[in-house]
């Protein structure tokens, strides 16, 4: 996958994750309906995640510390933007979850990226 395939798949699903974090309850996506269960909630942010810093971990490779440190500002900035938002709450176990799953994205990638040849320099 080209470099351009790769931050065009990120800044859709960073696109992607704004929207339902940052949209009203009635129009935010879901998998099971909106009475879903919690643990699925819960599956929902840590993959939306995961995946975010799966794709950060490939665009910047061997940087470990940014790509983390990205995924973790995302999830605690989108959080705090939902105080702003009319029936939406920031939570403190939310931005746990989010960023517990985009660094295990992270280093899932790192662990892909070290067995992967290099190209020769």
């Amino acid at each position: 996958m080209g470099r351009s395939h790769l931050i065009a798949a990120a800044s859709i699903c960073l696109a992607l994750i704004v929207y339902a974090t940052l949209a009203k309850l009635a129009g935010r996506p879901a998998l099971m309906g909106h009475h879903e269960a919690y643990w699925i909630v819960v599956i929902e942010r840590f993959s939306a995640y995961g995946l975010l810093g799966f794709l950060l971990s490939f665009l910047l490779p061997g940087r470990l510390g940014l790509a983390c440190s990205l995924v973790v500002a995302v999830a605690m900035g989108l959080e705090l933007m939902q105080a702003f938002i009319p029936n939406r709450d920031p939570g403190f176990l939310d931005v746990l979850q989010k960023a517990a799953g985009g660094t295990v994205g992270v280093m899932l990638a790192q662990m892909i990226l070290a067995f992967l040849p290099r190209p020769p320099s």
